[in-house]
């Protein structure tokens, strides 16, 4: 008995594991697709060649393997929430060793379904010829006991119950990776039509040029900031650079890492100016920690905006409901006036400009746990991030006005009314709108750079206001 268990469920599901390798350099996008159809052909041929004579106790033989992978995989499940980028599978993938090939490439392909799937394909289809076998066989009750075939079925129901469980829990909170596809994997959007090496980008032109420039490249101040700012500084640089772009291909002076990170490398030096909305009470704090001291010089405004699916039938809120909303009282549509249906309320990342002007609304009410996604990152790891916004039926997201309608110029989605306001570059410029918020260049005070303090000044006179409007945000101050 042993040796046939090595054999059917050791060295066979190992082989054919190595096997499924053959065909995912040509179709490496149907890899999972690809390794279960493997595993599944495998394990029906040979249960079909097992099945052609039978023993009186190979029905443990066939069905053995798959309650225990179920048993198996429902601990972990419970163990890691579903999660299937904790560590923890690494002890699963020992316990099934034979499937380790598959195991090693999922996991380096951010695949956690193969953690069932792999051995279950495997297991389910070896099981089929030989339920066949013994059904067509008139001693079918004495060959599968009858009571130890109902303590295995409730087991492996009970089992593959709670991990089901587990995950249909964790969809609620948790979606699958949506992922970046520009900027490194920083960005939701293409920055091409605003980068200054690209030779037809749309960035502003000011006729006649700048009246402020920087000719030496070591003396240029390094930008960086937000997602939404980039466009404005990348303008900036464009305008008042010399050759900025032959600059640019030995000095990096127009970079974009995000809000999070470019504040990071604004506090270490590594930039000069950050671009974006007002920093988050962490990142004031670091700065305290650090002994830097910031200097916030306002250089446009912008609108906060929140957005739904263009079929919601909901046009505006008002501020007590969008609190409601991010704070979990309200849940429903329904009870802001929509149709029925559970809101889906995402969220940004904890320190992004957006978040952190959420917060500033939410002020002392708390804010709901994000919805969050799986996300393979590099070799082998799978991560947990807050998830990037979906436009489904019954989304609700925010953003900054630009953002959603001019770099990211979507039409499919909604702007909301707030109080019945909307969120025109009119009410935004009078102050109606009341997710009113400035865009700032902030800079260290104890950077020695020289060119930074005429910069900014550049940047709140006429020709960088002028910058600013037309890129699409509204002027901080009038000519």
């Amino acid at each position: 008995m042993p040796g046939k268990w090595i054999l059917y469920f050791g060295i066979a599901p190992f082989l054919l594991s190595m096997l499924s390798f053959l065909f995912l350099g040509a179709w490496p996008d149907y890899a999972f697709l690809l390794q279960i159809i493997v595993l599944a052909a495998g394990g029906l041929l040979i249960g079909t060649f097992k099945s052609r004579k039978l023993n009186e106790n190979d029905w443990l033989l066939a069905c053995g393997p798959l309650v225990y992978t179920a048993v198996i995989w429902a601990v972990f499940m419970i163990l890691t929430g579903g999660f299937s980028g904790h560590e923890s599978w690494l002890f699963y993938g020992i316990l099934h060793i034979p499937f380790a090939p598959i195991f090693i490439f999922s996991s380096l392909m951010g695949e956690g379904r193969t953690f069932l799937w792999a051995p279950m394909a495997f297991e389910l289809a070896f099981l089929v010829p030989f339920a066949v076998s013994v059904i067509l066989r008139k001693n079918a009750v004495r060959m599968v006991p009858k009571k130890k075939a109902i303590i295995l079925s409730l087991v492996f129901a009970l089992s593959i119950g709670s991990g089901a469980f587990i995950h249909w829990e964790r969809s609620r909170t948790v979606l699958p990776s949506y992922g970046f596809d520009y900027a490194g994997g920083y960005s939701s959007t293409d920055l091409t039509p605003y980068d200054i090496t690209n030779t037809n980008n749309r960035l502003p032109k000011l006729e006649g040029g700048a009246d402020f420039s920087i000719s030496d490249a070591d003396s240029m101040p390094v930008l960086d900031g937000a997602e939404a700012a980039y466009p404005v500084y990348s303008a900036f640089a464009n305008a008042v650079y010399k050759n900025v772009r032959e600059v640019s291909l030995e000095k990096e002076v127009v970079s974009f890492t995000n809000t999070i990170y470019a504040y990071e490398r604004l506090l270490s030096g590594e930039a000069d100016i950050y671009f974006g909305a007002e920093p988050s009470a962490e990142q004031r704090k670091m700065a305290e920690d650090a002994g830097k001291e910031l200097v916030m010089t306002p250089i446009g405004k912008e609108a906060f905006v929140f957005f739904a699916n263009p079929e919601n039938s909901i046009k505006s809120l008002t501020v007590e409901q969008i609190k409601d909303i991010y704070s979990g009282k309200i849940k429903n549509w329904s009870e802001v006036g929509g149709s029925s249906g559970k809101i889906i309320a995402f969220q940004r990342p904890k320190n992004s400009g957006s978040q952190t002007l959420l917060e500033k609304i939410m002020g002392d009410t708390p804010i709901i746990e994000p919805l969050k996604e799986e996300v393979p990152e590099g070799m082998g790891g799978i991560i947990e991030q807050v998830a990037d916004y979906r436009n489904y039926d019954n989304s609700i997201g925010f953003s900054f006005r630009f953002f959603a309608t001019g770099m990211n110029g979507s039409t499919d989605i909604r702007l909301l009314a707030i109080d019945g306001v909307d969120p025109s570059p009119e009410n935004i410029a009078s102050g109606t709108y009341p997710f009113t918020a400035s865009l700032y260049a902030i800079t260290l005070k104890s950077n020695p750079n020289k060119n930074i303090s005429p910069f900014l000044e550049w940047m709140q006179g006429e020709q960088g206001q002028q910058i600013v409007e037309e890129i699409g945000y509204i002027k901080e101050f009038e000519s």
